[in-house]
């Protein structure tokens, strides 16, 4: 059984930074995709960033520059390092792994971005 645990997160001002991670629990293969999706009130959820297994990363356009992603396969990790937070970033985001075809998901972690 596949399990995604999630931490971090939190209310931080706009210009702050704050780190999101997920812990993958269970027998995975080592390809796959891991990544983050958020879902702020009212709206539907969308990706924010992914990585591969090779590495290659992909983000929205809104938090590209900003937003980094990073996987240890050794741990089965990812991780969101988010900097220069917006207020329309408040959300809350969800941890993703597509693995054989499956895609499993996160608790979700709420991140909110106020003065």
């Amino acid at each position: 059984q596949v399990q995604l645990v999630e931490s971090g997160g939190g209310l931080m001002q706009p210009g702050g930074s704050l780190r999101l991670s997920c812990e993958i629990r269970g027998n995975i293969f080592s390809s796959n995709t891991m990544g983050w999706y958020r879902q702020a009130p009212g709206k539907q959820r969308e990706l924010v960033a992914t990585v591969g297994s090779s590495g290659r990363t992909n983000y929205a356009d809104s938090v590209k520059g900003r937003f980094t992603i990073s996987r240890d396969n050794t741990k089965n990790t990812v991780n969101l390092e988010m900097r220069s937070l917006k207020p329309e970033d408040t959300a809350i985001y969800f941890c993703y792994l597509l693995h054989l075809g499956f895609a499993y998901w996160g608790q979700g972690s709420q991140v909110t971005v106020s003065s």
